[in-house]
């Protein structure tokens, strides 16, 4: 599933390659699936695109919007899969779950693996949907600072319970985070993933704040992780430190076995020494 830093390399490249371009026709899936939310019928999708211009494309959380000017906004949201470019002249695969055609030829093909939204909106009623109204601040902007931090840890230890890893996981607290990258944020701030938060200290705050900032930064700046696919078909250079290829093997840093449990709906991998 693609993940903050996922959708921030496709805004970017969409920017880079997209920007300009006047769709010809917009088609939505012709492989039904279940978990691929849409919001139009494919006739009203065709009429709606149709002689749109595409504008500069933002993200947000797991979120990526692509303004189809004038008046719409592409929206593609907590979903995996491949979005692709095809130049003139190339393939598009047989089987899509969007798929837009530009004048010149060249083409966008989305195709999810296990859910999504692929939705199209009147330019500002995008900001109204589920998970993406009252988002919370994302550690890509700036308000994103160590106090900010430490008051959601403050809110999310009243009433409940919560671990570090549900910090990062669960309930959009931290959006754009998911399963993948937490691994290696928990690693790096040495925290075992079933961590009660509300027993962490001044120094744990501070070096968990300042490892999901250096972690995130790390994998947008490698294009995202090396299991995910960029617009061109490419994979990240991000290698993974805490993933299935670490289980049973030996920790880069003290070389203790590398453990795996399953917590919070999905594997947590993590080195019981380092992250006691």
């Amino acid at each position: 599933m693609f993940e903050l830093p996922e959708f921030v390399t496709l805004a970017k490249q969409i920017n880079e390659t997209l920007m300009g371009k006047v769709i010809q026709q917009g088609n939505l899936g012709n492989a039904p699936h279940k978990f691929v939310w849409y919001n139009r019928t494919p006739d009203e999708f065709r009429a709606l695109t149709q002689g749109k211009t595409v504008g500069k494309a933002r993200t947000r959380g797991k979120w990526l919007f692509i303004p189809l000017e004038p008046g719409c906004v592409l929206t593609l949201g907590e979903c995996g899969g491949k979005v692709l470019f095809h130049p003139v002249g190339s393939q598009v695969p047989k089987k899509y779950h969007l798929h837009l055609v530009f004048t010149d030829g060249s083409a966008l093909t989305a195709m999810t693996q296990m859910w999504g939204a692929m939705e199209l909106y009147e330019q500002g009623q995008e900001l109204q949907r589920q998970y993406i109204r009252d988002m919370r601040t994302t550690p890509v902007e700036p308000e994103f600072t160590f106090e900010y931090f430490s008051s959601l840890i403050d809110a999310s230890t009243q009433g409940e319970k919560r671990t570090a890893k549900g910090l990062l996981t669960q309930d959009q607290l931290i959006p754009g985070l998911g399963n993948a990258i937490a691994q290696d944020i928990l690693f790096r701030a040495r925290l075992h993933p079933k961590h009660p938060i509300n027993e962490l200290t001044q120094a744990q705050r501070r070096l968990l704040h300042r490892t999901i900032l250096k972690t995130v930064n790390e994998v947008i700046k490698k294009g995202g992780r090396n299991d995910e696919y960029d617009l061109h078909g490419h994979p990240g250079g991000y290698q993974r430190i805490m993933d299935k290829n670490a289980a049973g093997h030996p920790c880069p840093e003290c070389g203790t076995k590398t453990e795996k449990i399953q917590y919070l709906g999905g594997a947590c991998y993590f080195c019981p020494r380092c992250q006691q």
